[in-house]
């Protein structure tokens, strides 16, 4: 590990798990279903790194849409059911195992409400390696990123000071709740629904680092030697 972390907290979805382009299907079969047409650039911009309830309120305050009585329960419904088999990225069960064999602290801090975090783990193979390390909104009273108090309370859970952590993320909100909370953030852009865009806007933020691919990352935290 670098000098300067002592800690690794990493986001699930573009991250650990290759779900993003999934949600956007799905989203966009949603927002059909609502009257709502955008672009899939549109949809990931919109739902990247976001709760349900951010979801709504960006339609709200940005479309002048409001959401319908049974919206929040569809969305719950459509999402937990897409969930049975999630796809890791190439190399993140190596980045975990290679962290838990150096003994260096880590976690997930997730938007995802705790029962959908746990069906995208177990999708993806990944719960084992995660078991008492997974974080979400519910520990923190309901409040998702891009507030800060996710990630700190991940931090408190692992016994490491904020400013000693390094935050793994792929999206603004997930940026943002990193840097409010004092700690040093990477962008991870190895998922399928990266945008040309994405890696100028998170530096734009204060990203302080931006990765391609687990093996980079790897490399990046000392557990393996960069390609010659």
């Amino acid at each position: 590990m670098p000098a300067d972390f002592d800690a690794v907290l990493f986001d699930l979805d573009g991250v650990l798990v290759d779900t993003e382009a999934l949600i956007t299907e799905l989203w966009a079969e949603i927002f059909q279903g609502q009257g709502l047409n955008l672009s899939p650039a549109d949809i990931t911009r919109l739902t990247a790194g976001q709760r349900f309830e951010g979801v709504v309120r960006a339609l709200e305050e940005g479309r002048g849409w409001k959401a319908p009585e049974e919206f929040l329960p569809l969305l719950n419904t459509r999402f937990n059911a897409a969930f049975d088999h999630v796809p890791p990225l190439p190399g993140a069960a190596q980045t975990l195992g290679a962290l838990a064999a150096a003994d260096v602290p880590f976690a997930v801090a997730s938007n995802s409400e705790r029962w959908r975090l746990g069906l995208k783990l177990r999708g993806a193979g990944l719960d084992a390696l995660l078991a008492g390390r997974a974080f979400d909104p519910g520990h923190v009273g309901g409040v998702g990123k891009p507030d800060p108090a996710l990630y700190r309370y991940a931090a408190a859970q692992l016994g490491v000071a904020p400013a000693r952590c390094v935050v793994i993320e792929d999206s603004a909100p997930g940026a943002q709740a990193g840097l409010a909370a004092g700690m040093t953030v990477w962008a991870l852009l190895a998922g399928s629904h990266i945008l040309p865009d994405d890696e100028a806007r998170l530096r734009d933020l204060g990203v302080s680092r931006v990765l391609h691919s687990h093996a980079e990352l790897q490399a990046a935290l000392g557990l393996l030697a960069p390609s010659p």
